[in-house]
């Protein structure tokens, strides 16, 4: 193993950089934009040209860089190939082969969500495990699958795309994938608003929430904490719905621990403390010890999590 490493993390408005070492430690970190315009065709060749020029200037010799690892938005293929990253305009092509010209160094290319799980595990809220899924509850829900220390990214590259998963296949609502009844629907920030908004048209409840600006889920959370009935209600099916998803996954694969991460996490204790006592309640015996954490890293967790993968 090499002594340093650099982690990519590719989000749809800027790119995350990080140079590491690999032992875990973060050297420095910067943005640069990421240029979707032209079916993103400038990305690698901004991230490259940002890579090199840091090289340059600070030195580095590439016999010293273990390599470099990219995490984006979409599907992987174990061999680097992208399955479409739509919000980045790519369609299907090999990132590993194509950034590794650019730098002259190896490049590992792994989905972001299972990425970000990487870096919690190495160096965040997963630390100390070796099986875990983390949950990431944003516009939409993501996930990532560890087992025994490595990434699960399934055949198609869609392993962990637990925000698919079907919770109510007789839901009129639309997912944002186009089918219907899908986990993001009810447990993401656009779910928790779409509830709300359905609750408050529903009848005459009273809740702070009605005199809200603009509801969103954070408001809904707040107003929770401040005693709101009808902010509670909705607090508790979201962790409901999502500890009952938990407990499915739980079925399957039996992890340690699942780390709740993404902008939702931001809630805190009564997110993770809602999840995890429906979760006891729901969770199959031999599996309803698991832990449940709340992510430490933040939006670093895939640049972290890009850098682990030059350990995997």
């Amino acid at each position: 193993m090499k002594k340093l490493g650099f982690g990519v993390d590719v989000g749809g408005t800027t790119v995350k950089i990080g140079l590491f070492e690999m032992t875990g430690q973060l050297r420095e970190s910067w943005e640069i934009p990421t240029r979707t315009e032209n079916k993103g065709s400038a990305i690698l060749p901004d991230i490259a040209a940002s890579i090199n020029d840091r090289i340059f200037q600070r030195s580095l010799s590439r016999s010293d860089i273990q390599g470099v690892g990219i995490g984006v938005p979409g599907p992987v293929l174990a061999d680097g190939t992208v399955q479409r990253c739509v919000n980045l305009g790519w369609g299907v092509f090999n990132v590993s082969d194509e950034l590794s010209a650019m730098v002259d160094l190896p490049v590992w290319t792994g989905n972001d969500a299972n990425v970000a799980a990487l870096g919690e595990m190495w160096q965040g809220g997963g630390r100390g495990y070796r099986n875990l899924v983390m949950v990431t509850l944003g516009t939409g829900v993501g996930g990532g699958i560890i087992l025994d220390g490595k990434i699960v990214p399934g055949v198609h590259g869609a392993g962990g795309e637990i925000g698919h998963m079907i919770m109510d296949p007789h839901e009129q609502g639309v997912c944002g994938c186009g089918k219907r009844g899908h986990l993001e629907q009810y447990a993401s920030a656009t779910g928790a608003v779409r509830l709300t908004h359905l609750a408050l048209a529903s009848g005459a409840v009273p809740s702070a929430l009605r005199q809200a600006e603009k509801v969103t889920c954070e408001a809904v959370f707040t107003a929770a904490r401040g005693g709101d009935a009808l902010a509670n209600r909705l607090v508790d099916s979201f962790c409901r719905t999502l500890a009952t998803s938990l407990a499915n996954i739980a079925a399957v694969i039996d992890p340690e621990v699942f780390v709740i991460g993404g902008g939702v996490s931001r809630a805190g204790e009564i997110l993770r403390g809602g999840v995890e006592r429906h979760y006891r309640e729901l969770a199959f015996h031999a599996c309803e010890t698991a832990k449940i954490t709340l992510a430490t890293l933040g939006s670093d967790a895939g640049m972290y999590g890009a850098a682990g993968l030059l350990l995997q």
